[in-house]
């Protein structure tokens, strides 16, 4: 019991989760029986692991069933029965928070199967996504599993199968994650299991303070961030918002979490600061918590995890490596991308189309050519004299592939392509055909930058409703247009510095320039649809630059 009580109190991303899906002869638990278990793992907000089983129902499988799933009498008839694979079952989901969409018609089925077996019941604690929708997405036309998927526009393979079934309901919960800590406050396991059961329809709580309730009339449905004061003038607690109005009046009402009717108890005042964008609402949340220090608020704040090519400078033969870190640490960093998959890809294709070193440091050491030069897919630094031009050139076509200019990267792969069908390696030949048309579709757009993000020197502009964010990017620090905690606009002062050839802002980056960028490349890359990125480089002054486009919030 008490393990039980401390996994509830932990941080609800940082929960593992076993989100299953059953398949069934028919409706009703009672009477129908279990044909196919999926079962997906996820950790820290990670699919890691999924397990799946046909079962023996010890009957026919309707008709109507296999029409639906797929599933086939033959499928079964050597499947083990549910008693046989319940320990296997109950070893993966361990004391994992159990997920399903319509968590009560799963769990009656596992419930009926356990009674009729005389098997010992689950006591995890479990969540429906089901009821989440209902709550987090009230403007998708439909709560059901296959409305989801498209109005969250996740690919859902293996429709009415279990493991897939499982597989896109996983994926809808982790979609939730982001909405549930930023729009509704919810911060733990017990948050997000009382969260479920609250009522659709939620009307306000008396509020006995009535300059609280003054100052939520005048918050706007506008960006930007909102602090609550204590009778002493203390904040003590500050949030952010895409809309004020909405994000302010969740604390407010009947259905709202234990910490947010705690912060109302304490609050004796609401003030707010509108900003033009979500990030620059994001960035303000930050620095200004961990300047007031707000008793209600975690300093700790989770982002999605991104990912980069790294080009390592620590040897003479630099090398170029996937990293989810990014630092200013004299290595140049391409990205930010969304997911391992699409950085792992990049790095394929540069290892296949470029002949830079793909050895670690340990073997590089040896001085001993491996394999990958006697393909040609390797300069060998470690044994071949006098070839740092060679590979310095190498090494600028692979910035400019990073870049954009693909041109280089798929005239190689066409020629190399040629080379292995002459000697009728067909299946080698086809891999390159891949990746040249990888290559065309344009992959490496999912990146924000065409340089990389330590030495861009960039103005970012933000597309709002309202006026325009401006964000200027220098070696590594973020400056904003009118960025309210700022004292002094640095923007312009870094911009002006850039084109009068001085660097004293750009001198000197501290941990708070590092935060901010972290911050920034995090949103930016889920937000690229609505940013336009302008290269310094193209403009050769000031008035060139600001004739180009008008600063709208000035």
């Amino acid at each position: 019991m008490k393990n039980e009580t401390k996994i509830a109190e932990n941080p609800f991303e940082e929960a593992e989760y076993c989100v299953f899906d059953f398949e069934t002869t028919g409706t009703s638990p009672r009477y129908d029986k279990v044909i196919e278990i999926g079962i997906v793992k996820i950790k820290k907000g990670k699919i890691v692991d999924t397990f799946s089983s046909f079962i023996n129902p010890g009957r026919p499988v309707p008709f109507f069933i296999t029409q639906m799933t797929g599933i086939t009498n033959s499928d079964v008839q050597d499947a083990p029965y549910f008693d046989e694979v319940y320990s296997k079952i109950k070893d993966f989901f361990g004391e994992s928070i159990l997920v399903a969409h319509n968590l009560k018609f799963d769990n009656s089925f596992l419930k009926h199967e356990c009674e009729n077996a005389q098997l010992q019941l689950l006591t995890n604690h479990s969540i429906c996504t089901l009821q989440l929708a209902r709550r987090i997405f009230p403007l998708a036309p439909s709560k059901s599993l296959g409305s989801l998927v498209k109005y969250l526009k996740i690919r859902h393979r293996d429709v009415h199968r279990g493991l897939g079934d499982a597989v896109a309901t996983a994926k809808i919960l982790i979609r939730m994650f982001n909405p549930l800590r930023s729009d509704f406050n919810i911060d733990t396991i017990s948050d997000l299991i009382s969260f479920q059961k609250f009522p659709l329809s939620a009307e306000p709580f008396r509020i006995i303070k009535k300059k609280l309730m003054n100052d939520l009339s005048k918050v706007p449905d506008m960006p930007g961030v909102y602090f609550f004061k204590n009778a002493k003038g203390g904040v003590i607690y500050i949030g952010k918002a895409k809309s004020l109005r909405e994000r302010v009046k969740n604390h407010f009402m009947s259905n709202a979490v234990r910490k947010s009717k705690e912060i109302i108890r304490k609050a004796d005042s609401l003030g707010f600061q509108v900003t033009n964008s979500e990030l620059t609402a994001l960035i303000a949340e930050a620095e200004l918590i961990k300047s007031h220090n707000p008793k209600f608020n975690t300093l700790l704040k989770k982002f999605p995890r991104n990912y980069f090519l790294k080009i390592t400078h620590a040897n003479k033969f630099p090398t170029v490596e996937v990293s989810y870190i990014f630092d200013i640490d004299g290595n140049d960093y391409f990205g930010p991308y969304t997911n391992r998959e699409t950085a792992a890809k990049l790095k394929e294709i540069i290892d296949k189309t470029f002949r830079l070193r793909e050895c670690d440091a340990k073997e590089f050491k040896k001085n001993r050519k491996c394999y990958l030069s006697d393909i040609k897919r390797c300069l060998a630094p470690c044994e071949e004299k006098n070839i740092d031009e060679d590979y310095n050139d190498e090494l600028i076509k692979v910035v400019e592939f990073l870049s954009g200019h693909n041109q280089s990267a798929v005239d190689r792969l066409l020629n190399k392509m040629k080379d292995l069908s002459s000697r009728k390696k067909f299946e080698e030949a086809a891999q390159l055909r891949d990746l040249v048309q990888i290559i065309l579709k344009q992959l490496q757009r999912s990146s924000i930058l065409a340089e990389p993000i330590n030495k861009a020197k960039a103005l970012i502009e933000i597309n709002s409703s309202a006026n325009n964010d401006y964000i200027l990017l220098i070696e590594g620090k973020v400056f904003f247009k009118n960025y309210f905690i700022d004292q002094k606009d640095f923007f312009d002062e870094a911009l002006s510095e850039h084109f009068c050839g001085t660097i004293q802002l750009q001198k000197e980056l501290r941990e708070k320039d590092l935060e901010r960028l972290k911050i920034t490349l995090s949103w930016l890359s889920r937000n690229r649809h609505c940013i336009k990125p302008h290269y310094l480089k193209n403009y050769t002054t000031i008035n060139q630059l600001n004739s180009s486009f008008i600063f709208k919030n000035n």
